[in-house]
């Protein structure tokens, strides 16, 4: 099950797995974002490829009103899924250590 957590108007804190039963969820919950969105991953085990589509479509509506989706804090298990499907091409992806 996914967690939404809203930190502020842009910002938020997905927990959790993020998979086809909860992509509604995240949908309404990104729908109407006033600027560039940040979603922390610090918690997030695992993410689908409908998953990952939300995501996408979320990337897609922002970029069209200019601005961005921002990424932070991804496990390695959720970064990897970025790397081999070559999404971290298109999100920026914020690796706080780096």
């Amino acid at each position: 099950m996914l967690t939404i957590e809203k930190i502020n108007d842009n910002e938020w804190k997905f927990s959790g797995r993020f998979d086809a039963s909860q992509a509604d969820k995240a949908t309404k919950e990104l729908a109407d974002p006033s600027g560039t969105v940040t979603i922390d991953m610090a918690g997030l085990d695992y993410i689908s490829s409908m998953g990952l589509s939300v995501l996408v479509n979320t990337y897609k509506h922002l970029n069209e009103q200019g601005f961005s989706l921002r990424l932070t804090n991804l496990n390695r298990h959720v970064r990897d899924i970025f790397k081999y499907t070559r999404l971290e091409q298109v999100f920026d992806i914020v690796d706080p250590t780096s």
